[in-house]
């Protein structure tokens, strides 16, 4: 019995992606999740208590995955330009193994309520400061220039936290593609 629910819970989380990326949160109802799923909206609650619920869980999986993956990929580099590659690869492998919780990821978190929307700001921060430190670390081992290492990482951020698109592209580009050209872009402006 237990794993029917676990069965279903699974296909409406994924459900609820698919449709959180095409339409956004605010455009999805519960009774369009239903509809997709199959079942009545009713019974969308045996299930969750919420669509916040869906959002939460999504955003904070996610998150998860991305601090996980960076924290092993520089665990095991050396010197700033290392990591920092490590680190892109890390992050855009996260995006690439889940275009639509990514896509949702990025653009529908501003639907959180709070607290969770300020532990979810919190942890982002932490997550960035991550690449803030390898930046700040790499400038003091006169690995990179002097940069605005505020400004490195938003321009970082918004390469990588795009590459979802690249996806969707005629051009089919391998994530090695995109990660080889990417970094090497992003490196290029940052090494003496």
């Amino acid at each position: 019995m237990a794993i029917a629910k676990l069965d279903r819970r699974t296909e409406i989380r994924q459900t609820a992606k698919k449709l959180f990326k095409e339409r956004g949160y605010a455009g999805t109802s519960m009774r369009d999740l239903a509809k997709e799923v199959g079942i009545e909206a009713a019974s969308l609650y045996n299930h969750l208590s919420s669509k916040e619920e869906l959002l939460h869980e999504m955003c904070f999986d996610i998150a998860e995955q991305f601090f996980t993956a960076f924290n092993t990929a520089v665990a095991e580099e050396k010197g700033s330009s290392k990591k920092l590659k490590a680190a892109i690869r890390a992050h855009i492998g996260v995006i690439s193994s889940n275009l639509d919780a990514s896509t949702v990821f990025f653009h529908e978190w501003v639907f959180l309520k709070e607290p969770e929307l300020g532990k979810f700001k919190k942890l982002r921060y932490q997550y960035e400061q991550g690449f803030r430190e390898i930046i700040q670390k790499g400038i003091a081992d006169k690995d990179f220039k002097e940069v605005n290492v505020k400004l490195a990482v938003f321009t970082i951020f918004s390469a990588l936290n795009a590459t979802y698109d690249l996806y969707k592209s005629s051009e089919k580009l391998s994530q090695e593609e995109i990660v080889e050209s990417i970094s090497n872009l992003l490196l290029k402006g940052l090494k003496k």
